[in-house]
């Protein structure tokens, strides 16, 4: 099932400068298996050393924090958004 990822700018160098690509697969964690197909160093960058989520990294599927829904085994459907979104840090001064 075809899902579209939009790409952050940091990441970008990966895609070749598209802002968005199509992956298949059934679970965001299938999904950044995809992604790492086709674009190599991409998991690395999305995934820790222990097979999670980087803390610096949201993904959003449909608009919703997949950290909320069920993480990596969240399951996605056809035509279904991710949008990777790096962390922004930062405080009131």
């Amino acid at each position: 099932m075809a899902v579209t990822v939009k790409i952050p700018t940091p990441l970008r160098k990966l895609t070749n400068g598209e802002t968005s690509v199509d992956a298949d697969g059934a679970t965001i964690g299938a999904i950044v298996e995809a992604l790492e197909s086709s674009y190599p160093g991409m998991k690395e960058r999305l995934i820790d050393d222990e097979g999670g989520l980087r803390h610096f990294v949201n993904i959003y599927l449909n608009g919703e924090d997949v950290r909320y829904l069920d993480g990596l085994n969240s399951a996605v459907g056809d035509r279904d958004e991710l949008s990777i979104v790096p962390a922004v840090a930062g405080g009131l001064s």
